[in-house]
């Protein structure tokens, strides 16, 4: 997994897969899945992402089991 910011843009892109995505689906106003041919997830794209949750949460990376 790969993630991104563009401070710019203020967009944040979630790359959870090496497979090409070649279409996406606008799942909310501004939260994209980026798909592939075979309906895969390939990535989650958030725009307006700082207004939606503290940027540098997007670099920490917390296991929680299933369940809990």
């Amino acid at each position: 997994m790969k993630v991104r910011y563009d401070r710019e843009a203020d967009a944040a892109f979630i790359q959870l897969s090496s497979k090409k995505p070649d279409g996406g689906v606008e799942i909310a106003e501004g939260v994209i899945l980026h798909t592939t041919s075979n309906n895969e997830i390939a990535a989650i794209e958030i725009l307006d992402a700082s207004r939606r949750f503290p940027i540098k949460t997007l670099y920490r990376l917390e296991m929680v089991p299933i369940g809990v």
